[in-house]
Parts: structure tokens; sequence; C-alpha cells
């Protein structure tokens, strides 16, 4: 499972121009499954996403986590995290999990993530989204259950 995750001032998704969740200050992550990933790649990737310590202390170090903050998290679906554009100019998605098997894995990431309390909006699996975001720094981190870099 791979995950983009950027602190954000704010964050939302719209389908089609009408807004369907919104975040303040928090985390937005964009998620991908890849085939053949499980429980073991979701339980690594909600622990990383909620104790990345990313957030400003008192002396304005990146100390505190997404729950030491009490920030909000924006979990949106993005099978293209998947692409492998190494070779030629048109990148390859066939490390991205199947649909209906990338739903499961989505949903029940969403799940645990509900589990922890921290609150936690998302987008729409499969849907035309457009995202928007505020990053606030920026601070964007690349994450891997994989630990492929």
């Amino acid at each position: 499972m791979r995950a983009v995750v950027t602190r954000v001032s704010r964050a939302g998704v719209a389908i089609g121009g009408e807004e369907v969740s919104r975040i303040g200050r928090g985390l937005l992550v964009l998620l991908a499954a890849e085939t053949g990933d499980g429980k073991k790649d979701i339980d690594y990737i909600v622990d990383k996403v909620l104790h990345l310590r990313i957030f400003g202390d008192d002396q304005g170090k990146m100390n505190r986590s997404v729950l030491d903050a009490g920030g909000e998290l924006l979990l949106v679906s993005q099978f293209t995290l998947m692409g492998d554009a190494r070779k030629g100019r048109r990148p390859s998605y066939i490390r991205a999990g199947a649909p209906e098997a990338a739903r499961e894995l989505y949903d029940a990431a969403v799940a645990v993530f509900l589990e922890t309390g921290i609150p936690c909006k998302t987008g729409v699996f499969q849907a035309d989204m457009q995202v928007e975001s505020i990053n606030d720094g920026p601070v964007t981190i690349l994450l891997d259950s994989r630990k492929l870099f």
C-alpha cells in the first residue's frame, strides 16, 4: 500500500463541482492499494500516518503527530500512485490492485482510521474527484508498506 501524506491547513473533495468532504488543519492522505496487499500493509500505513511527527511543537520543531495536534484526516483513493513511469512515457499500472480488491483494502484502511477516533473524511472510490489542498509548509511524505522508497 502506498500513501502520499500532505500536511494541510485545509483540504476538500468535490465531484462534479459539488463538495463531498472537507477538513480543516490535518493531513490529506492519498492512498493506493497494490496487488497482494493485506492487513499488515494497512496497519503499517495507518500507524505511520497517525504517528508521523510532522506538526510543530511549542518551539516550532516538527515533533507532534496529527493525533497530538488534534488534526483531521482526509483519505482519498488514488490508484495512480502505483504508476511506474521508469520506462517510456506512459505509466504502467500493472502493480495497482484490481478495482474490487483495492476498494476492499481502501474501505478496510478507512475503517481502521475511524476506529482510532480521529476525525476522518473520505473521497469517493473510483470517482472523478477534484481535490483541493492548501498545503501547510509544504510538508509532504511518501509512504510505502513494502518500503520501496
